[in-house]
């Protein structure tokens, strides 16, 4: 793989950057902030590939400071993110060295499936988080009086070989691509956790964290990052994933994420179009 583009102008730096603050903003309210990032970079001019891995990169700041919020969740869940974190690691390591020794026709084939794919999971992600918390809460006992009313620590359910070989799944198409790999984690721990949902989310964040930042460092180490960008877009994540935070509880998510999941079936639909020879 060659360099990504070696110059770029504060102007354009800045626009990555404010894309980094929405993006941020949007991965704490509803989700699917690389929707918004990716094609932002493909527009400054950057190659689909350097694309993927400087948005790969710049969203890993972004994506650990939003774990640190689920503190809580995470209470009694480390032995479970130990145990995941394995195959998603690997399954990461596998999608990014993938990403690096195919042709880049082949993700310039590939990504128009993949953005619009990863559209339809945002659309489905609410109907998806009911059904799991309905299931949960049907299922959930009454707690005796004087208990504690904080979480039980203790997962309910490992999950067995199916889980993990589902998380490596994931951390492949995460290490390759990963716009929605978040959607795909929460659905798998919908049908093989038997967990609260908020537990669910906390851990679907962790191991999308962890595997991006070993893909990050693989695509650092190795691929065309375009590091001006990735340092105006991990700088725009952060502090949107502030802002995000602030402001979730007063802003309902459904417009952001209509907005999010067809303007990025739009770009599917124009990168399908450029990829025809």
């Amino acid at each position: 793989m060659g360099d990504g583009h070696a110059d770029m102008d504060l102007v354009t730096a800045i626009g990555i950057g404010g894309a980094g603050i929405v993006a941020g903003a949007i991965n704490a309210i509803a989700g699917g902030g690389s929707l918004l990032t990716f094609p932002v970079l493909l527009a400054a001019g950057l190659p689909s590939v350097s694309a993927n891995v400087t948005n790969t990169v710049g969203i890993v700041p972004g994506t650990i400071g939003g774990s640190i919020g689920y503190r809580a969740e995470l209470r009694g869940q480390w032995r479970r993110v130990v145990r995941l974190g394995i195959p998603g690691v690997i399954g990461g390591l596998i999608g990014g060295v993938v990403l690096l020794v195919t042709p880049a026709s082949v993700f310039d084939a590939v990504v128009p499936v993949l953005v619009a794919g990863a559209c339809m999971l945002l659309l489905a992600q609410p109907r998806l988080a009911r059904r799991i918390q309905g299931r949960r809460e049907g299922r959930t006992p009454r707690s005796p009086p004087g208990a504690d009313p904080r979480p039980d620590p203790r997962p309910a359910h490992s999950g067995g070989p199916a889980l993990w070989t589902g998380v490596l799944i994931v951390g492949v198409y995460a290490g390759y691509f990963g716009a929605a790999a978040g959607v795909m984690f929460l659905a798998l721990f919908g049908l093989l956790l038997d967990d609260t949902l908020q537990r669910a989310n906390a851990l679907k964040g962790v191991l999308a964290g962890v595997i991006n930042a070993v893909a990050a460092v693989l695509f650092a180490a190795f691929g065309p990052v375009e590091w001006a960008a990735a340092f105006a877009l991990g700088l725009g994540t952060i502090l949107g994933g502030r802002v995000g935070a602030a402001i979730a509880q007063r802003i309902p998510d459904r417009p952001l994420r209509l907005g999010v999941a067809f303007g990025g079936l739009l770009i599917a639909a124009l990168l399908a179009y450029r990829a025809v020879p």
